[in-house]
């Protein structure tokens, strides 16, 4: 009979996912080796090869991850009695919130899956698709004939270009945070620019307010 696995093995997966999608996310797919991955979790190479067998399957396992919590986060039940746009602004504010926690494996995401193996890549992809479509269905849900003139999809991948590519200019450091500005896309989204209230700042421990209400959360890096 082999060997049953230790208390610690499933934490200890996580963190090498953990430390594997920072360092990813900061050097790029192909500028990591499996040496760097071992070092950064403290472990031998042959320690880390007992839970993950390569790159491959750590890359894999990432992106899918990362998809795999978008798609639970679009299969929860709406609140009792919520309406199609309360729905809508809903999912939006929790995906921009979600990423907060997220931002190496949505870097890993959006820039390092070309490297997998085509199978997986298409497995990963199927979820992602499944995740647009559930969006997509919500925009309708708002507004039906948006989807008889095929303009459900394609504003729901302009709502996720907006809300992807947050991670290049927000700074954790400045006075707006995606929780914060959640509901300020959702806002935005639908109801255009003369919709956005937004949010009371935030002035964090040690940072100087904001020179004025509704400022920018970070600056473009």
């Amino acid at each position: 009979m082999g060997r049953g696995r230790h208390a610690g093995y499933d934490d200890q997966r996580e963190a090498i996912l953990a430390q594997s999608a920072r360092l990813f996310a900061d050097r790029g797919y192909a500028g990591t080796s499996m040496a760097m991955v071992a070092a950064a979790c403290g472990l031998s190479k042959a320690t880390l090869y007992h839970y993950w067998p390569d790159k491959d399957a750590l890359l894999f396992a990432i992106a899918d991850g990362h998809v795999q919590r978008l798609q639970a986060l679009v299969a929860q039940p709406p609140a009792p009695r919520a309406g199609a746009r309360e729905r809508l602004a809903t999912l939006i504010a929790q995906l921009v919130q979600h990423y907060a926690g997220a931002q190496d494996a949505h870097r890993v995401l959006t820039a390092e899956v070309r490297f997998l193996p085509p199978a997986l890549r298409e497995r990963m992809l199927a979820g992602e698709r499944e995740v647009v479509a559930a969006f997509a269905d919500a925009v309708a849900a708002v507004r039906p004939e948006l989807r008889e003139a095929a303009l459900a999809k394609p504003l729901t991948m302009l709502l996720f270009g907006m809300v992807n590519w947050m991670h290049t200019w927000l700074r954790p450091e400045g006075p707006l945070d995606h929780a914060a500005l959640a509901p300020v896309v959702a806002e935005l989204f639908l109801g255009g620019l003369g919709a956005v209230t937004g949010p009371a700042p935030t002035v964090r421990p040690g940072l100087a307010a904001p020179a004025a209400a509704g400022a920018p959360g970070g600056q473009p890096g």
